[in-house]
């Protein structure tokens, strides 16, 4: 076995070794640990990704070298090769960005435990990436809902209890759910590792056996990982947990966490289930219709928002919506576009999320967009950050979102009549919502307020954060080709 086949375990290992060395550190060398931990996964996972593009073929890893049922498999193919990069990535840029602003908004005292949960999280979305197995799937879950709580509640303010205590409720709920819907299909098949699960389940369906069974399964895991993803309706918890939170934890639980959950779906699909028999149980539509009110809904309720960060997190519920619009087409470029657009979101979302809490720091530490004039002067790094990010979500040419808006309306015109005008209506209308809110954000911290003076004193870290999250989103605007062509590679050895 070659070396690089080995890494991804590693990585995980890392992670939470990691974890219990940043507890024992004091704040300053937690963070130097963590950033540089990160920086090892993305080179790690930047060599796995070149490995199976170079081989063309998957592969499975057994950890323990034990067969199933004794041992569990981790399966590496073009697609987690992707996400594993994408995700180191915009946790590294996350952490580095918002590293002042931890040091302020967290006590001294508890701002090591920040980088444990981060290792801890980082964890978990690699587990969720790699893993082919149920049972470890579950176990990720909850550490990553434990790490997600921990990072919400760590600012210690009476809106992060609020926030973290309805976080955890629904994401307990959609848990739950998950874990009845896997002990039932453990129940119907026998196995835990997700090939062995998807031939049971073929054999299953094709016989007409256990069809009710297997159809209550879907619901649950859909239900279930909906929830935990914010798709709406089941985004309550969303916009109070991305509002008060750090800058890095806002971040990283709009752009990774959600994420995890929509890939282990996917996984679900294309792995467990079986693309043929989801398709069969018209699951499908039921997300296209949630998508496509969350695009709409989502971005109503953005615009009636006076404050930039909870507009961001109501932006988020509108992004997601695009991604399960685009599962539910049920073309294969729409779930191309919607694997993109999960990048292509995480790219933009979590740099407006640190580029907020720079120019809310010039602003008096004001979130309000009255007290936000003037701001892209006063914070140019933060400024121009948010302007890009902006102009992405809005769709601007150039720029990650507009790549992703495109994609969605070649997958729309392959659909059926129906689905087709209705997703080609919904991104018109989303589109023009999100210009509504987001240029007029930008239009406003670039209205001069000359009673508000000083600039930001931007360490190298944020400004750096700030200018590779820029040419990410260039990259994935203009050099989009070369992301789409590896998705399309790594969707067809997915299965």
């Amino acid at each position: 076995m070659n070396l690089v086949q080995n890494f991804p375990f590693m990585n995980i290992i890392m992670c939470l070794a990691s974890g219990v060395i940043s507890s024992v550190l004091p704040a300053k060398k937690a963070r130097v640990w963590t950033l540089t931990l990160l920086t090892v996964l993305l080179a790690m996972s930047g060599c796995v990704l070149a490995f199976v593009l170079g081989t063309g073929e998957p592969y499975v890893y057994m950890m323990g070298h034990f067969p199933a049922p004794w041992g569990n498999e981790i399966r590496v193919g073009i697609l987690e090769g992707v996400m594993a990069v994408v995700f180191c990535l915009i946790m590294l840029l996350s952490v580095a960005g918002g590293g002042k602003y931890i040091a302020r908004d967290i006590a001294v005292t508890k701002q090591n435990l920040f980088y444990v949960l981060v290792n801890l999280m980082m964890s978990s979305l690699l587990a969720l990436v790699y893993t082919n197995d149920m049972f470890t799937a579950y176990v990720f879950i909850e550490i990553n809902t434990i790490a997600a709580g921990g990072l919400i509640l760590i600012r210690e303010t009476g809106h992060t209890l609020v926030a973290a205590t309805k976080y955890m409720i629904m994401s307990l709920i959609g848990s739950g759910l998950i874990l009845i819907g896997i002990s039932m299909l453990y129940g119907i098949t026998g196995h835990l590792l997700m090939s062995n699960m998807k031939e049971t389940v073929a054999a299953l369906n094709a016989n007409g056996q256990y069809t009710m069974p297997l159809t209550v399964v879907i619901v649950l895991m859909c239900v279930g990982l909906a929830i935990k993803s914010a798709l709406f309706p089941f985004h309550s918890w969303l916009p109070d947990a991305y509002s008060y939170g750090t800058a890095s934890s806002s971040a990283i639980l709009s752009s990774l966490v959600s994420k995890s959950y929509i890939f282990l779906l996917l996984k679900i699909f294309y792995r467990v289930i079986g693309i043929d028999v989801i398709e069969m149980h018209h699951v499908g539509n039921l997300l296209f219709v949630l998508g496509v009110l969350g695009m709409i809904l989502g971005s109503v309720r953005a615009i009636r928002q006076v404050d930039i960060r909870r507009m961001i997190a109501y932006s988020s519920v509108a992004q997601i919506g695009y991604i399960y619009m685009g599962i539910g087409i049920g073309t294969k470029t729409g779930m191309l576009a919607a694997i993109f657009h999960i990048i292509s979101h995480a790219a933009s979302k979590s740099m407006l999320f640190i580029a907020a809490r720079g120019l809310s720091e010039v602003s008096d530490d004001s979130k309000l967009f009255e007290d936000l004039k003037g701001a892209g002067y006063r914070n140019v790094a933060a400024g121009a950050g948010f302007a890009v990010g902006a102009l992405s979500m809005v769709g601007i040419p150039l720029f990650a979102g507009f790549t992703s808006k495109v994609y969605f309306a070649m997958g729309a015109l392959e659909a059926g009549q129906e689905k087709m005008w209705v997703a080609m209506i919904a991104l018109a209308i989303s589109t023009v919502l999100n210009a509504v809110y987001f240029l007029h954000t930008v239009m406003t911290i670039y209205t001069p307020a000359p009673d508000k003076k000083g600039r930001a004193k931007n360490g190298v870290p944020y400004v750096t954060a700030i200018l590779v999250f820029i040419g990410l989103n260039l990259f994935l605007g203009i050099g989009s080709n070369l992301v789409w062509e590896a998705i399309a590679a790594g969707v067809q050895m997915f299965s």
